[in-house]
């Protein structure tokens, strides 16, 4: 496939976010210290890591944000929707994750600013929330019409050149891809008869297809992961990635699955709980969006472990995931792992992992990513799926008929690799041969 070409970064980039909750306000309030000079975006790809280009021994590593294209942090313009009236600041304040006088008072104008829009909401939806700042216009042709509004004023508001769109809202009821779904002639007809199979999350989406900006999905919902959005984004050039941030558990599965695969140690067991205290938290408490999270963390481990493929190690897994609402923890999450595994001749080992994790400090950083990487690959002509953004995602998104790789290496030499070929350099398959040539011939 032929390299890119790549349009520069001119112009003031739109972030718009679903959601102005924990992880949204973490993720503006770090964008407006760091390029302050009043903190670091550590967890940011863009931002602090490195790509390895031709042979080791040519010594060429330059900063990504250096190697391709990125918009700056200085040229991002943020706005959100929020089913809450808070504006930034506030929700920050309440979300409890920053340090009010380190971290949010120094920025509190800029976080004032940010001031929540409508949000297209149907509580049938989410049930664990009562919201007060809503769309008043309940059907669903209303809301997707009043978010594109939405989009175009803030594009005239801030004088954006290009925008994103991010979901980092709550996880919806669990929804399976049905009639309405497969096509976009299906798709209009089941917004226009308000079917119920048509989530908000979906409105969304659609209404940042309908106006050309990329969308990417940080919740584990169907939401643009659907035959008749998808081939939309393909058809008319909109790059879309999902679904659901990979943080905290998931990437340590995706971590140590690979390393039993690797080394062909058996898996009995692996039982997983989390303790959660945020709105994120209350939401999944409800069974029903429960269901849609679960589905996204139960099937890393088949994925990666190919149980038909190893039927003697991975066969009989049993794998459980449990999600516990509990006030007192806040954004603080709490990962516990129970892993049973068997090695040779078929002893039994195993492993406990406890990651008292940050949940919104590890999704920031991924916010902040998916935002400049979509707005690059649509500036590199990328349409559709964007399968390279992986990394990112729990449960990534794949053109149909393709298996989803979960391997964090392999999704993270995927996104390299693309990186390498957007600015026509090699890609990097690291067999090295190369650099013993001569003892190879010599045994030759």
């Amino acid at each position: 496939m032929a390299t890119p070409t790549v349009a520069p970064a001119t112009g003031k980039l739109g972030v718009v976010c679903v959601g102005l909750g924990a992880v949204t306000t973490t993720f503006i309030a770090g964008v407006e210290l760091a390029r302050r000079g009043m903190g670091e975006p550590i967890g940011s790809l863009t931002q602090m890591g490195t790509i390895r280009l031709g042979k080791r021994t040519e010594d060429r590593s330059p900063l990504i944000k250096d190697f391709v294209p990125l918009a700056g942090l200085d040229d991002i313009v943020f706005g959100a929707w929020d089913p809450f009236e808070d504006d930034a600041y506030v929700s920050a304040t309440k979300a409890g994750v920053l340090d009010v006088a380190r971290h949010l008072e120094p920025i509190g104008e800029a976080l004032r600013d940010v001031q929540p829009m409508p949000a297209a909401f149907d509580h049938n939806y989410v049930k664990r929330l009562d919201p007060e700042n809503v769309k008043p216009d309940r059907s669903k042709r209303g809301m997707l019409e009043a978010i594109r509004q939405d989009l175009r004023d803030f594009r005239e508001q801030h004088a954006c050149d290009r925008m994103i769109m991010l979901w980092a809202a709550s996880t919806e009821i669990y929804i399976e891809i049905g009639p309405a779904h497969a096509d976009l002639d299906a798709f209009e007809a089941a917004i226009d008869a308000d079917d119920p199979s048509i989530a908000p999350s979906m409105m969304y989406a659609y209404a940042a297809l309908l106006e050309g900006i990329p969308f990417a999905n940080g919740a584990p919902n169907l939401t643009v992961d659907v035959p008749a959005l998808r081939q939309f984004a393909s058809d008319h050039g909109v790059p879309i990635c999902g679904k659901d941030f990979k943080t905290g558990q998931t990437m340590l599965k995706t971590v140590l699955a690979p390393m039993f695969k690797a080394r062909m140690l058996g898996v009995a067991g692996w039982y997983s709980t989390n303790i959660l205290g945020n709105r994120d938290g209350e939401v999944l408490d409800d069974p029903e969006s429960f269901k849609t999270k679960e589905s996204s963390k139960l099937g890393v481990l088949d994925y990666i472990l190919q149980p038909e493929t190893y039927p003697d190690l991975y066969g009989d897994l049993y794998h459980k995931v449990r999600i516990n609402y509990y006030p007192p923890r806040g954004d603080n999450k709490e990962g516990w792992d129970n892993i049973d595994l068997f090695g040779w001749l078929g002893y039994p080992m195993q492993i406990k992992v406890d990651f008292l994790c940050r949940d919104s400090i590890l999704a920031a950083p991924l916010c902040l990513d998916l935002a400049l990487f979509l707005d690059l690959a649509q500036r590199a002509g990328m349409s559709g799926i964007q399968e390279w953004l992986s990394f990112y995602f729990k449960a990534p998104q794949v053109a149909p008929g393709l298996y989803p790789e979960h391997d964090l290496f392999i999704q993270q030499t995927k996104l390299k690799n693309t990186l390498r070929w957007m600015m026509g350099e090699d890609q990097i398959t690291h067999l090295g041969v190369d650099y013993y040539a001569d003892d190879y011939r010599s045994e030759a």
